[in-house]
C-alpha cells in the first residue's frame, strides 16, 4: 500500500500517515493480496482466464436476474402495493403481472382485499375436536348500559379491506385497531341504551348503531377497512346479578300488570262519571227550569192579585182569607154550629177520640 512505503513509518511504528504509535493486535489484511488471490480463483475455474468481455457479460446476466426478480403478480382478490426505497407512492397495482424495482430498492407486498376477516369481542374461540371452544372475556364483554345497569355481551365483526395502501401504513397493528376499535363503538352504543331494550326488541338496532360508528371512526383513521357486519352472540346479564335481575323483571312485569288494571278501570269508571255527570247537569237544567217557571207563575199570580186587590180591597181580602181557610180546614173533621141557632148545644169535646187519631197518624 502507499503507506507501507513512507520512510515516516519505518522505525516509530506509526500509522498510515506517520502519526502516533501503530495499534496493537492482529495486522489488517493487505487489499492487494486479496485481490491477486481472487484472481488466482479465477484462473482456476477458467484456465484460459477472463477478458473484460467475460466479466462484462457475467455482470449483464446477474443484473438481467436481478431485474428479472422484479417480476411479481397480483392474484385474484389482491392489490399489489410497490414500495420504492420505503416510500409508497398511493398508487395500487390490479391483478396481473407487474414489475417494479426488487430488492434492494424496491419491496411489493399483496394483501388478500376480497378475504372477509373476523375479529371476535368479549370472547376467544379456539379449535377442538368436538368443535370451537370458546373462552369468556369478562374486561371486554362486560359494559354499563344507559339506566346504569350491567350488561354481558360477545360479539363477532365481520371486515374486509378495500384500500391495500392505508391499511398497510395508516394504521399499526391492524387487527388489534380494528377490535378496539369495535369495543369503543359497542361500549358508545351500549351506553346509550338501556337494559331492556338491549336484552330484549333493541338488539337488531344496537348491531346497525355499532357498524355505523365503527365505520365512521375507521374512515377518520382513514384505516382501509369496511366492516360488513356486526353479530351479537350473547346479550345476557352478568351470571353474579342474574337473580337479581329476575327479580327486577318480575317486579317490572307486577307493574305492568297494576298499570294496566288500573287503566282498565279507568277505563271504565269514567264514561260511567261522564254519564252521572251529565245527568246531574240536565237534572239541575230541569230543575232550574222547572224553579223558574214556578217563580215566574207564582209572580204573575202575586201580580195578578195585586192587581185585582187594587182595584177591590174588601172583596179581595175576604176571598184570600176564605182561600186560606179553606186549605187550612180541608182534612180537619169539623162540626160548623150556627151562632143563631145552636144556643141551646152544649160544647164537647171528644178527647181520647182525639188521642187515638193523633196516636194511630203518628203510627205509634
Amino acid at each position: 500500500m502507499p503507506w507501507e512505503n513512507n520512510p515516516g513509518n519505518r522505525g516509530n511504528g506509526g500509522g498510515p500517515w506517520g502519526q502516533g504509535p501503530r495499534p496493537t493486535g492482529p495486522t489488517p489484511p493487505n487489499l492487494d493480496d486479496i485481490l491477486k488471490k481472487g484472481q488466482d480463483r479465477m484462473r482456476g475455474i477458467f484456465p484460459g482466464g477472463l477478458g473484460g468481455k467475460a466479466i462484462g457479460l457475467i455482470i449483464l446476466v446477474l443484473v438481467g436476474l436481478w431485474a428479472f426478480s422484479g417480476l411479481y403478480r397480483v392474484q385474484p382478490g389482491e392489490q399489489g402495493v410497490v414500495l420504492i426505497f420505503g416510500k409508497w407512492d398511493g398508487n395500487l397495482a390490479p391483478e396481473g403481472l407487474h414489475w417494479a424495482w426488487p430488492t434492494p430498492i424496491g419491496e411489493v407486498f399483496t394483501p388478500r382485499v376480497a378475504e372477509v376477516r373476523r375479529t371476535e369481542v368479549g370472547f376467544q374461540s379456539r379449535p377442538s375436536r368436538n368443535g370451537d371452544v370458546e373462552t369468556e372475556v369478562a374486561s371486554e364483554s362486560l359494559m354499563l348500559t344507559g339506566d346504569e345497569n350491567i350488561i354481558d355481551i360477545d360479539f363477532e365483526v365481520f371486515w374486509v379491506i378495500n384500500d391495500a395502501g392505508k391499511y398497510l401504513f395508516n394504521i399499526q397493528e391492524q387487527e388489534e385497531t380494528v377490535k378496539g376499535v369495535s369495543e369503543s363503538a359497542m361500549r358508545e352504543v351500549v351506553g346509550q341504551t338501556t337494559l331492556e331494550v338491549a336484552l330484549t326488541q333493541g338488539r337488531e338496532d344496537v348491531q346497525q348503531k355499532t357498524m355505523a360508528l365503527m365505520q365512521e371512526m375507521l374512515d377518520d383513521y382513514e384505516s382501509g377497512v369496511t366492516v360488513t357486519e356486526v353479530n351479537l352472540k350473547k346479550s345476557d346479564t352478568p351470571p353474579e346479578v342474574i337473580d337479581d335481575f329476575r327479580d327486577v323483571q318480575a317486579a317490572g312485569a307486577d307493574r305492568e300488570a297494576l298499570i294496566n288494571e288500573a287503566q282498565r278501570y279507568r277505563a271504565e269508571i269514567i264514561p260511567v262519571a261522564r254519564g252521572q255527570a251529565a245527568q246531574i247537569q240536565q237534572q239541575s237544567e230541569a230543575y232550574k227550569a222547572e224553579v223558574v217557571a214556578r217563580s215566574q207563575g207564582e209572580a204573575s199570580r202575586f201580580v195578578a192579585v195585586y192587581n185585582e186587590y187594587s182595584q177591590a180591597e174588601d172583596v179581595t181580602k175576604k176571598r184570600i182569607y176564605l182561600e186560606t181557610m179553606e186549605q187550612i180546614l180541608r182534612d180537619v173533621n169539623k162540626v160548623i154550629i150556627d151562632g143563631d141557632s145552636g144556643s141551646g148545644v152544649v160544647p164537647y169535646l171528644p178527647l181520647p177520640e182525639i188521642q187515638n187519631r193523633r196516636q194511630e197518624g203518628t203510627g205509634q
